[in-house]
C-alpha cells in the first residue's frame, strides 16, 4: 500500500486530478485503443473500442459528478472535496475498463471457461476455494483493481499510486468472489486486503457480518450510471453505422426516450433540427446526444432522490435501473434490440469464438510452461514472459495470476499475433 498516501507537496494539480493524469499517460489505457468493445475492429468504419468507450464514460460521468457537485456544495458548503467529485468520477471512469481482456466481453468467458472445462481444471485441488473462484468467475472489474494497485514486478509500489476515492469508485461490487451470486465481484484474493484498508479509511461499511461484503461507495453509482448510458446508447449508434439496424429503427428506439406531451418542446426542436441537418449519421449522432443528455439529467433525480439510502448504504440497484414511465419503456427495448440484434449478430459471435481460441491456447501454453519451467519448450515459452509478469513465488495461485495477467493484458492484436506464431502459422521468413 505504500505511495497511495496523498503527497504534501504544494502543486497546482489536486490528488484527484494527478490521477486522471496518471491513467491517461499510462500503458494500459493506451493499450485499449486496441482492445474490441463490442463489434469487431472493421477497416473502414470506426466503432468503440475499450479506449474511445473509457473516454466518453469519462465524459459523462464528469458531467454526472459535476451535477451532483452543485447540489451538494450547497448541504455541504465547508466541505474541500465536494468540488471535486466531478474530476473523481470522470478518473474512476476512465479507469473502469482497464482490466478487461482482449476480444470484449467474451475475453472474460474465455478465461474462466479454461479453468472450468479447459487445461486449467487441473489445479483446482491446489487452491483456496476463493482462489478457485477469482479464476473460474474471472471478473474484468476486479483486475482493473489489480492493475491499479498491484506492484507488479520492477514497477512503483502501489501501482498507480491513486487516491483511495478514484479507486473505490471503480468497484462495482465490494466483495470476493465466494461472496458473489453472480460472476461479478470486486477484487481477488491477492488484493483483498488492499480493498479492506481502503474501506475502513474512506468508511464504507460492511454489508454483513463478513468483513469482505462492502456496501457500495457512493461515487461508485455515478461511475455505473456513465457506463450503462453510454455503452447501451453508444451500441446502438455503431450498430446502425454498421447496418445492422435501420435508420428507422435506430430513430425510432433513440426517439422512445421522449414523452409526447412532457417533452413536447423537446420534440419540436428535434424535428426542426432534423429538417435542417440532412445528413443521416448526423441526424442520428444528435439524437444520440439528446438521450445521454437526458439520462444525466435523470440519473441526477434519481440519486437525489435516493440520496440517504445511497450514503447509507441501504441502496439496492443501479441509476439506470431505476428509470420510470417512458425512459424505463426505452431502455428496456433498447436493451431488448441489443441483445437479440446486435450482440447476437454474426461479426461479434465471430469475435467472440475466436477470443475463446486464442485465450484458451495462450493460457494453456503459459500456464502449462510456468507450472513446468524445467524442461526446454518451457524456458522457450516463458522467455516471452515480460518482465513485470515474471515471479518467483512458489504460490499456484500467483504463479498462474501472473499468466493470467499478462494474458487479459494484451491487446488484440498482439495476442492474435502470439497464438499464431506459437502455433506455427505466418512465422517470419517461413512461406
Amino acid at each position: 500500500m505504500e505511495g497511495w498516501a496523498p503527497s504534501t507537496t504544494s502543486e497546482d494539480r489536486s490528488q484527484f486530478q494527478r490521477d486522471y493524469d496518471r491513467i491517461i499517460f499510462s500503458s494500459p489505457f493506451r493499450r485499449m485503443q486496441n482492445k474490441t468493445q463490442v463489434f469487431p475492429l472493421p477497416e473502414h468504419i470506426f466503432v468503440h473500442n475499450r479506449l474511445t468507450h473509457s473516454l466518453e464514460v469519462a465524459s459523462v460521468g464528469r458531467s454526472l459528478g459535476s451535477l451532483l457537485s452543485e447540489k451538494l456544495i450547497v448541504e455541504y458548503p465547508q466541505n474541500p472535496y465536494i468540488s471535486e467529485i466531478g474530476t473523481i468520477v470522470a478518473t474512476s471512469c476512465l479507469a473502469h475498463d482497464l482490466g478487461n481482456p482482449p476480444f470484449g466481453h467474451s475475453g472474460e468467458a474465455a478465461i474462466s471457461n479454461f479453468f472450468l472445462k479447459g487445461a486449467g481444471q487441473e489445479f483446482k485441488v491446489q487452491l483456496t476455494g476463493g482462489e478457485w473462484k477469482d479464476f473460474t468467475h474471472f471478473d474484468g472489474n476486479a483486475n482493473a483493481f489489480r492493475t491499479l494497485t498491484h506492484q507488479f514486478n520492477g514497477k512503483r509500489p502501489g501501482g498507480f499510486a491513486l487516491t483511495y476515492s478514484t479507486l473505490a469508485g471503480i468497484v462495482k461490487y465490494p466483495y470476493e468472489s465466494v461472496l458473489a451470486q453472480k460472476p461479478k465481484f470486486g477484487f481477488f484474493q491477492s488484493e483483498k486486503e488492499d480493498y479492506t484498508k481502503i474501506a475502513n479509511e474512506l468508511e464504507i461499511k460492511t454489508k454483513s457480518d463478513n468483513p469482505a461484503n462492502f456496501v457500495r461507495h457512493p461515487l461508485v453509482y455515478l461511475v455505473e450510471a456513465a457506463d450503462d448510458i453510454c455503452y447501451q446508447i453508444m451500441d446502438i449508434e455503431d450498430a446502425f453505422k454498421l447496418g445492422i439496424l435501420s435508420f428507422d429503427q435506430t430513430k425510432d428506439l433513440y426517439l422512445g426516450f421522449y414523452d409526447v406531451e412532457i417533452d413536447e418542446k423537446s420534440l419540436l426542436s428535434i424535428d426542426k433540427t432534423l429538417t435542417r441537418v440532412t445528413d443521416r449519421n448526423e441526424q442520428i449522432s444528435y439524437l444520440r446526444a439528446g438521450v445521454i443528455g437526458k439520462l444525466i439529467y435523470e440519473s441526477i433525480r434519481i440519486f437525489e432522490e435516493n440520496q440517504k439510502e445511497i450514503l447509507s448504504g441501504t441502496f439496492s440497484g443501479s441509476l439506470i435501473g431505476s428509470l420510470q414511465n417512458k425512459q424505463a419503456e426505452a431502455m428496456k427495448t433498447v436493451q431488448q434490440i441489443s441483445f437479440s440484434q446486435v450482440y447476437a449478430h454474426r461479426s461479434v459471435v465471430e469475435i467472440e469464438i475466436a477470443g475463446y481460441k486464442i485465450i484458451g491456447t495462450l493460457l494453456e501454453e503459459f500456464v502449462g510452461a510456468i507450472m513446468n519451467p524445467g524442461d526446454l519448450y518451457s524456458k522457450k515459452i516463458l522467455s516471452l514472459l515480460p518482465l513485470q509478469y515474471k515471479t518467483e513465488s512458489d504460490s499456484v495461485y500467483l504463479k498462474i495470476q501472473s499468466i493470467v495477467d499478462f494474458v487479459s493484458g494484451m491487446t488484440d492484436v498482439f495476442a492474435l499475433d502470439l497464438y499464431r506464431k506459437i502455433n506455427g502459422i505466418s512465422l517470419p521468413g517461413v512461406v
